[in-house]
């Protein structure tokens, strides 16, 4: 085997692909990045029996074949080699790269003992890679990271003729966002459960390529796809339990409030400095204006008032910081609204209707935590 092809377009393929290595293989070869070479192209791609990642990239191809290399070396080589062609060529157990005056020797992996990389479901439609991006990255936060509770690992996906929606929680949070997309078959309705770590990856990655086809396999495999431009991932759908989410978003509520969404963001970094692990920060709604109050004993106390737009009753409630900032990082607007209940059931963050009376389908539910006394 051998080729030769353009460094950023191969160091931009490596690094594509290496994002699907696993950290802990079970097996030596999982580990490796496959290079096939056909007749003018080169196909780059991993797999760990879950997740498979390809990209396929122009090539001056000599000889065909393949080769299976170590994917964190390869990475780390094709993201440092000079700004020339790339020349990789297989000798016996050996590859050989030259850049420039740049030569590796590596050795190869064994690879038939490769596994044979899943093909892609069949297409179930495609949406605007920005506008994916944008909703994935908003609801994502929300999902667990505790691996004993694989169905809040997850994003779950419902469809329902041209609208998707995407809901994730944790127990603690949820976050809710719809958008628009062109389904392959209108009457289409099903929903699942995607692992919430890769859907955000892959739709950060393919931001930008202008549109993505999302392919579903309709047996018991459970495969979902994504593709753009000269790039494809897979994945093994996650069990499809998932608690019923729209149970859990409240139908009215007792107070609203309108704050600036940067001025309020500032304001919970700043009083949030002295918070010790485990407190929470404090919001107290009057009239036309919230107190940020965080009470700290060995670290101090912080305080901070921002105007506010109350409609309904004063109300005092204490968020998880963090919890509360990636919500507002989410809303995506100049103005979040907060709806209330009580000051001990959740409240939703929302961005505020526009001018002329467009609501975002955006909510961000946030459990409270006790306050002192």
């Amino acid at each position: 085997m051998k080729f030769q092809v353009e460094r950023h377009a191969l160091a931009d393929a490596v690094a594509w692909v290496a994002r699907g290595l696993p950290q802990r293989p079970p097996m030596p070869v999982l580990a490796g990045i496959l290079l096939s070479v056909d007749a003018d192209a080169l196909t780059v791609s991993s797999f760990d029996y879950e997740v498979s990642t390809q990209m396929r990239i122009e090539a001056a191809v000599d000889t065909a074949g393949k080769t299976l290399v170590s994917g964190r070396l390869l990475a780390d080589i094709t993201k440092a080699l000079p700004n020339k062609p790339v020349e990789l060529t297989v000798d016996g157990s050996r590859v050989l790269l030259k850049c420039g005056t740049s030569k590796f020797s590596l050795p190869s992996l064994p690879v038939d003992d490769y596994p044979s990389l899943p093909a892609l479901p069949g297409l179930a439609g495609s949406v605007d890679a920005d506008e994916f991006a944008r909703v994935v990255g908003t609801v994502a936060i929300a999902a667990g990271r505790d691996e004993t509770l694989p169905m809040l690992t997850g994003v779950r996906i419902e469809i329902e003729g041209n609208t998707l929606t995407f809901a994730a929680t944790d127990r603690y949070r949820l976050a809710v966002r719809e958008m628009t997309w062109e389904p392959a078959d209108p009457q289409v309705s099903t929903a699942v459960l995607v692992p919430a770590k890769m859907l955000s990856d892959t739709a950060k990655t393919l931001a930008g390529v202008g549109r993505v086809d999302i392919s579903l396999s309709d047996g018991a495999d459970g495969l979902i796809g994504f593709s753009g431009g000269d790039r494809h991932t897979t994945t093994r759908l996650l069990d499809p339990d998932f608690p019923p989410f729209r149970k859990l978003l409240p139908d009215d509520s007792s107070s609203t409030a309108d704050v600036a969404t940067a001025s309020l963001v500032e304001g919970v970094r700043r009083v949030a400095l002295v918070a010790e692990r485990g407190t929470p920060v404090q919001l107290a709604f009057d009239d036309a204006e919230v107190t940020l109050t965080v009470a700290g004993d060995d670290d101090g106390s912080a305080e901070e008032s921002l105007p506010t737009d109350l409609n309904g009753d004063p109300i005092r409630i204490g968020f998880n910081p963090a919890y509360l900032l990636d919500g507002l990082g989410a809303v995506g607007a100049d103005a979040v609204r907060m709806s209330f209940l009580t000051s001990t059931k959740p409240a939703v963050l929302s961005p505020v209707p526009t001018e002329d009376g467009q609501q975002d389908s955006y909510r961000y539910l946030i459990m409270p935590m006790r306050l002192p006394g």
